[in-house]
């Protein structure tokens, strides 16, 4: 069985930070990866000993990885991401219904139904594109255009995954309108989303189009996109903020919990608070070549 190594990641990262945490993991060694990430290796650890040291770290505005000392990225197959607030900087369905004097309506159920305090997300979804209902779909393309960034680290993430031969899914409970420019930008292999309904006045009629990618239909097109390129759960890199990606996280290795809510954060293995979509990168031997 190979050693376990523990990446130490943050914008502050110094030489005391890392003397403390080697020293709470009983480190055999560290190796600078970066000025804002090292790797302690062969650390000697319990449960309590983990538990300890990620307190200590969000404490201390740092992110931790516990790795196995020979993972490398290339043997990964899979990196699947949510959209909205984690490959990119808004929930778009907020932005969209600031266009109609809404937003602060539509971001308080957004917020609750990412908290996971609304359970069934088709209906926090169907409820808030009913406040959309009669805007200019002019306003996609300006939200894409105005308000819409790429999250610190996602475009070098996903170009040395895809240097590696890795797959990349973008699948998310938003919209298709975003969705399928940020495939074309980003050259991603696949992108699911909901499809917004326009009527004959290229207005919008407040309702989705088809099945709702909910948190089951982000796991199953996973599931799908996976098998057809023959990952299994430990080659599955995943990414996402909200209680609606759970499902989809439950099925990879590498289960990331971006900027997330609480209930993404206790259930996910992986988490990145402080720290690019990129410093994934660092948690493999081969992540910077």
């Amino acid at each position: 069985m190979a050693p376990t190594d523990l990446i130490v990641q943050s914008p502050a990262l110094d030489k005391p930070m890392i003397e403390q945490i080697a020293a709470q993991a009983q480190a055999n060694g560290v190796n600078w990866i970066s000025k804002t990430a090292a790797r302690l290796y062969a650390v000697d650890v319990s449960d309590s000993d983990i538990r300890s040291i990620r307190t200590w770290c969000d404490t201390n505005g740092a992110d931790v990885a516990f790795v196995d000392a020979t993972a490398r990225l290339a043997d990964c197959r899979v990196l699947a991401m949510d959209m909205d607030s984690t490959l990119i900087n808004i929930e778009c369905i907020d932005e969209i219904a600031a266009f109609a004097g809404l937003k602060a309506e539509v971001a308080a159920i957004t917020e609750r139904s990412m908290r996971g305090e609304i359970t069934e997300f088709s209906d926090s979804l169907r409820l808030r594109v009913g406040y959309l209902e009669g805007l200019d779909a002019e306003v996609l393309e300006q939200v894409y255009q105005q308000r819409l960034e790429l999250n610190p680290g996602a475009e070098n993430l996903i170009r040395v995954a895809r240097s590696k031969g890795i797959k990349t899914l973008l699948v998310s409970g938003g919209f298709t309108f975003f969705t399928d420019r940020l495939k074309q930008r980003l050259e991603l292999d696949a992108a699911f989303a909901n499809t917004l309904e326009v009527d004959g006045n290229n207005r919008l009629t407040g309702r989705v189009e088809g099945r709702i990618v909910d948190a089951q239909g982000k796991a199953d097109l996973l599931a799908e996109f996976a098998a057809r390129h023959s990952a299994k759960p430990e080659q599955i890199i995943a990414i996402g903020d909200g209680a609606n990606d759970l499902k989809m996280l439950g099925m990879a290795g590498y289960a990331v919990a971006y900027r997330a809510k609480p209930v993404v954060r206790e259930q996910a293995r992986y988490a990145l608070n402080v720290s690019p979509l990129d410093a994934i990168l660092h948690w493999f031997t081969d992540g910077s070549n």
